[in-house]
């Protein structure tokens, strides 16, 4: 059933349309994807948790649900806001609409809103928290909003990392063994690199060095997952104690944790990187790769210097991060730039064997143009074994 509802951001503006599922209020920071298509996949993807997720492709659903797209045991968005949803699924692989899917799951949809004018708003205003409500009175949505803590110093991973460690084989010989830290990791990570012939264990956020290598490991991977990197004491401490005994490639929320481990820092993005379209620039040769990404904070390797960081002006070049930089682990170097902000987008270590990327390479959703990176890391990990 449709009823009518809102969504008041926490500087009192209104978003009216029909909410569906669960009637509310949902609460969170509101956020834009512009993918076209992998709804499901983000509405599954661990590093959404506490946000709202606004979808700027004009309708949603078409094609359905099913249960091998899902990247989690369930949604993880606070709420879901749409222009136009269909309540039609026309796909040979859907097993369920998606608006059945999320009511299912006692999410709270507004739809029928003009999602154009509040990713506007979200881009000049930035990021910031909102809530929903059924026929709600909307000064106290604004009240609820306007109470709400800001996503900078919340520690999200704690509410979705797993409670116990499991493991997954390759169908064959494994070429390596992966322990591999759950910040909020999405399925289709395990599946990249269980692809590989790479057996994976993945543990706890909260998981010692000390115990990660009485797993005896080949490699660690520092997987994506939600809200801000700083508060997460334990893992960057693991991560420190881990550097230079064993290969490590992070990606995301592990390419932050990453950062930070090696004494960088990180600073909130006005409205973030969300969707599947972000291009990329390979500093080693100018290449550029479409990019999916999902992350509202940036690695700051001007931290390690003594330097103030340039201005951004015109589009952005190299110049905006530093060549090269002095850590206590060796030196570090960038190896991605984002191209809409010039904002860092990877790095690795030149000393020990580590690097990171902020994007998706599994994408899911999204395109496969960084998918090399798991190769790379398998590489890595046969030439250490050697």
């Amino acid at each position: 059933m449709r009823r009518d509802g809102v969504l008041v951001t926490a500087d009192g503006a209104t978003f009216r349309g029909r909410v569906l599922g669960a009637p509310g209020p949902a609460t969170g920071e509101v956020v834009f994807n512009t993918a076209m298509t992998g709804y499901q996949e983000v509405a599954t993807d661990p590093s959404y948790a506490g946000q709202i997720v606004v979808m700027t492709a004009p309708q949603i659903g078409n094609y359905g649900v099913n249960a091998e797209d899902e990247q989690s045991d369930r949604p993880f968005v606070g709420g879901f806001v749409t222009r136009a949803l269909s309540r039609i699924a026309s796909n040979w692989r859907a097993e369920a609409r998606f608006d059945e899917y999320l009511a299912r799951h006692g999410i709270t949809i507004l739809t029928d809103v003009d999602t154009r004018r509040l990713t506007r708003h979200v881009r000049r205003h930035g990021a910031m928290p909102a809530a929903i409500g059924a026929g709600g009175d909307v000064a106290d949505l604004a009240d609820l909003a306007a109470s709400l803590p800001p996503m900078t110093g919340q520690d999200l991973v704690s509410e979705v990392t797993t409670t116990h460690a499991w493991r997954e084989d390759p169908h064959g010989p494994a070429a390596g063994h992966v322990v591999a830290y759950d910040f909020g990791i999405k399925r289709d990570i395990v599946r990249a690199m269980v692809g590989r012939d790479l057996a994976v264990t993945v543990v706890p956020a909260s998981t010692s060095a000390r115990d990660v290598l009485a797993l005896e490991p080949d490699a660690v991977f520092l997987s994506n997952g939600p809200g801000d990197p700083e508060p997460l004491h334990e893992p960057i401490t693991a991560v420190r104690e881990l550097l230079g005994r064993i290969p490590i490639f992070g990606i995301c929320l592990g390419h932050q944790v990453l950062g930070l481990a090696l004494g960088a820092g990180t600073y909130k993005l006005p409205f973030g990187h969300h969707g599947g379209n972000h291009p990329v620039r390979r500093l080693v040769d100018g290449q550029v790769d479409i990019t999916s990404q999902n992350h509202g904070f940036a690695v700051d390797l001007w931290a390690l210097t003594d330097r103030t960081p340039p201005a951004v002006s015109g589009i952005p070049g190299a110049d905006l991060l530093p060549e090269r930089v002095v850590t206590d682990f060796g030196d570090v170097e960038p190896t991605h730039q984002n191209l809409n902000d010039g904002t860092l987008e990877g790095l690795r270590c030149r000393d020990v064997e580590a690097f990171s990327v902020q994007y998706h390479p599994e994408a899911a959703p999204g395109p496969n143009d960084a998918s090399v990176l798991f190769d790379e890391f398998v590489e890595r990990i046969v030439q250490v074994g050697r």
